[in-house]
């Protein structure tokens, strides 16, 4: 999979889109008055906004239950209201009431089951009018989604916080919506994963999938095996209590936590304390590059299924979920080709090749998982015939391969095209849907046979430290894509509502944003960045393969062990402020040059560009961490103002002269090249400048 990654990701180019309208005008059936946008994401199913004011929001706001309760619900009620308080900043009280005196009535009709079920009915109503409110569902799980919604339809208002009167009928899509976590690269401590628990919850993604083995790293610690992490850890690893904690940390929040062991490749972590599973002589260190190699267990020794199946049995006795991830990915085989015996084994057994050697290991380990009571999933690559038809296929080659999967009797995830390492907009992950060219060819059993899918934060260049930037807020724009009905496709409502959900986050404790602040004051060796977050906040990280490349050209090769510290770790995936640039320069071309507002806001933002250059050379040349992007400051200087002179051709009505036209896209295209890694997201919006003004 590591092979296909740098293939899915060579494509992901940055989608600078606009956004201008706001969201959801939605139409009163009774008048056909248009009524004031609401804010949420994912977009619920059915939302019909109703006349006669909102809900005041103030200290007095109170939640009430009614139905069936239990201890977990009155926990929620507990943390929504909590976070009512963040939300508002308002004293309310953290305590249930009775539900005749409560502001919002909670209603349940039964439990949910004791361990959270794929297709478990999610679905919930909410009403909200100047009265009141209800939430009412089937079962908890609805309830918890519902209070998010709430959460989410509190706003600030010219009298004071309030929530809109609305009813809200709704249901998700896909019932599984996962989000992938690699802490074997980079090692991901637990309160960041709780963190990025909080904002699942907030957003409705429902499964928390943890990469827990490969080459780099194994992360979690086995009692029957405990040289697993004693070798193969470098000391970074989860004790069974930090799990534990966090397994119910997530079912707190109706989330099932999912783990996975790298098997038969992406294995060499497991060998470096037991070398007699691998294939080949040892001995083991864990890896510290990145790729494919060559370790993978030994599939034709019994030795090896009587340690998984010791090993398999304890982890399935710890984690609660029904179901176990076996990995399965790039096996290149070569061990295999180089051992004696292997060779030997597929001459007696008939296997005419190491796909067929690794189809024989993979229905092995689907018996050992079985018969501890788990659903098998796996990459792509364990899908043959002879597989049992209840494993789940997760799919990172593309729709087609997940088509082909259901046509097969085979239950499906989508993960291509949703992989957040490649450093792709938000756009282009809204853009990728589970069942793109797959629903008119299949039937309407085998479109049931996929689930859903997941986003993924390979770790490569993904540390604790900006973990949460490289997942959020663009993870919010995958849950919305399982979460809501197909037809929601508008890119610019859906921009408006990831930026109100990115500023939740925060007030939800995550550090998507403050992060960047962190990191540039410890480059800078000082708090006085606003220069250089002037900078920062237009230019984006190259994808990961280019990254890779540079890295090989300039003689050097990536290891876990290189400080992830540099500007390309610390700045967001897609540029903020160069999208809103991108934006107001189409408005304005649009409106033929005659938006005076659209006009200000580009004058605004290139000035400040050209000029950010001067006062942030200094700071630059005295920091060996920032020193390679002077460069790129400078391009930002040289772009804005030849933007500005641009301007100035338009607004007199004069055609740029063509030698100047000719010097100008020539500077275009050398900034459009990568520097120290990062791409000056600006690039485009300004050549449309350039463009119109020799016209």
């Amino acid at each position: 999979m590591e092979f296909g990654r740098k293939l899915l990701k060579e494509g992901h180019m940055r989608v600078l889109l606009a956004i201008f309208v706001l969201f959801l005008l939605v139409s009163s059936g009774a008048s056909g008055q248009s009524i004031p946008e609401v804010r949420l994401m994912p977009l619920p199913s059915s939302v019909r906004v109703e006349t006669g004011g909102g809900l005041s929001i103030t200290p007095t706001f109170s939640v009430g239950l009614e139905g069936y309760q239990d201890p977990r619900m009155e926990r929620a009620v507990e943390r929504f209201l909590r976070n009512v308080t963040r939300r508002t900043g308002l004293f309310v009280s953290a305590d249930a009431v009775a539900a005749e005196k409560a502001t919002l009535v909670i209603h349940t009709e039964h439990a949910s089951k004791p361990v959270q079920e794929l297709g478990e009915d999610e679905s919930y109503v909410l009403e909200v009018s100047a009265a009141g409110a209800k939430l009412s569902a089937p079962n908890p799980l609805g309830i918890l989604h519902g209070l998010q919604t709430f959460l989410q339809l509190i706003e600030v208002k010219p009298a004071g916080f309030a929530a809109p009167a609305v009813r809200i009928e709704d249901s998700p899509r896909f019932p599984s919506r996962g989000l992938m976590i690699d802490v074997s690269r980079h090692f991901i401590y637990m309160d960041t994963l709780k963190r990025n628990v909080d904002a699942m919850e907030a957003v409705k993604l429902n499964v928390l999938h943890l990469h827990l083995s490969d080459d780099q790293g194994f992360r979690l610690q086995s009692k029957e095996f405990p040289k697993l992490t004693e070798m193969g850890s470098d000391g970074q690893f989860y004790t069974e209590v930090e799990m534990r904690e966090l397994i119910e940390y997530a079912s707190e929040r109706e989330i099932r936590v999912v783990p996975e062991f790298d098997m038969p490749g992406h294995s060499t972590a497991w060998f470096a304390g037991y070398p007699a599973l691998s294939s080949g002589s040892g001995p083991y260190t864990i890896e510290r590059r990145w790729g494919i190699f060559d370790p993978a267990m030994d599939p034709t020794r019994d030795d090896t299924y009587k340690f998984l199946d010791k090993f398999i049995g304890e982890m399935a006795a710890f984690f609660p979920d029904h179901y176990f991830h076996i990995g399965g990915d790039e096996v290149n085989g070569k061990q295999w080709d180089a051992n004696p015996k292997i060779q030997e084994f597929k001459r007696e057994h008939k296997l005419k090749d190491n796909q067929a050697l690794q189809e024989y290991f993979t229905q092995r380990v689907e018996k050992i998982v079985s018969k501890h009571h788990k659903t098998m999933v796996g990459w792509d690559e364990i899908l043959s015939p002879a597989m049992p038809e209840d494993i789940v296929i997760q799919s990172w080659r593309g729709q087609d391969s997940l088509a082909k999967a259901a046509q097969q009797g085979y239950r499906g995830l989508l993960s291509s095209g949703y992989y957040l390492d490649a450093m792709a907009s938000a756009a282009k992950y809204y853009s990728v849907d589970p069942m793109s060219n797959a629903d008119a060819a299949l039937t309407p059993e085998q479109q049931k046979r996929i689930l859903g899918g997941e986003a993924a934060a390979w770790a490569e260049f993904i540390s604790d430290e900006n973990n949460e930037s490289r997942i959020w807020p663009r993870a919010a724009a995958v849950a919305e894509r399982l979460w809501s009905p197909q037809q929601t496709q508008d890119v610019d409502s859906m921009y408006v509502r990831l930026a109100a959900v990115n500023q939740e986050l925060e007030q939800l404790g995550l550090r998507q944003r403050s992060n960047l602040g962190v990191m540039l004051a410890r480059m800078a060796g000082t708090e006085d960045i606003a220069a250089l977050r002037v900078l920062a906040e237009t230019v984006e990280p190259v994808s990961i393969t280019i990254r890779e490349k540079e890295a090989e050209n300039a003689g050097g090769i990536q290891t876990s062990d290189i400080a992830l510290d540099r500007m390309v770790d610390a700045v967001a995936p897609e540029s903020e402020a160069a999208r809103r640039f991108s934006v107001a320069v189409d408005r304005w071309v649009a409106s033929n040059f005659q938006d005076a507002q659209a006009e200000a806001e580009i004058r605004g933002d290139l000035v400040a560009w050209r000029d950010n250059d001067a006062a942030l050379q200094l700071l630059l040349q005295n920091s060996f961490l920032l020193k390679e992007i002077s460069p790129v400051s400078q391009n930002l200087s040289s772009l804005a103002a030849a933007g500005l002179q641009a301007l100035d051709y338009i607004e007199k009505k004069e055609r740029g002269p063509e030698a100047w036209h000719t010097q100008q896209i020539a500077l275009v295209q050398a900034a459009a090249k990568p520097t120290a890694d990062l791409n000056l997201a600006i690039v485009p919006a300004v050549q449309k400048l350039i463009d119109a003004s020799a016209k």
